[in-house]
C-alpha cells in the first residue's frame, strides 16, 4: 500500500533553515507528482510546493516563492522540501502528498519557528 513518511521538522529560529524529507513506498515514485502541504493551528491546510514526475516543473505557493525549494531524488523515492529564511508564520505541521488514483498523505511533521 502507498507510504508517505515525513522527517525533519523541529523547532528553529527566525532565519533560520530546515530540510524535510518525505519517503515513499508503495507505488511507482518516479512516476507521479509530488507536493508538500502545511496545516497551521485554526487554519486550512494550504499547498506549498509541487514538483513534477522528472523534476522538471516545480511551484511554489507565493509567501514561501524564493525561501523554500522543492526536490527530489528518484532512486530513493524520497522528496524534499528545503526551508530557508524561516519566519515564524511559516510554523505548521507540514504533510507530503501523492494521488495515486486516491489522495494519499503522510503523518505530518511538526515545524516551528519561535525565537
Amino acid at each position: 500500500q502507498v507510504q508517505l513518511v515525513e522527517s525533519g521538522g523541529g523547532l528553529v529560529q527566525p532565519g533560520g533553515s530546515l530540510r524535510l524529507s518525505c519517503a515513499a513506498s508503495g507505488f511507482s515514485f518516479s512516476f507521479y507528482t509530488m507536493r508538500w502541504y502545511r496545516q497551521a493551528p485554526g487554519k486550512e491546510r494550504e499547498l506549498v510546493a509541487t514538483i513534477s514526475n522528472g523534476s522538471r516543473i516545480k511551484n511554489y505557493a507565493d509567501a514561501v516563492k524564493g525561501r523554500f525549494t522543492i526536490s527530489r531524488d528518484n532512486a530513493k523515492n524520497t522528496v524534499y522540501l528545503q526551508m530557508d529564511s524561516l519566519k515564524p508564520e511559516d510554523t505548521a505541521v507540514y504533510y507530503c502528498n501523492t494521488v495515486v488514483k486516491a489522495d494519499y498523505w503522510g503523518q505530518g511533521t511538526q515545524v516551528t519557528v519561535s525565537s
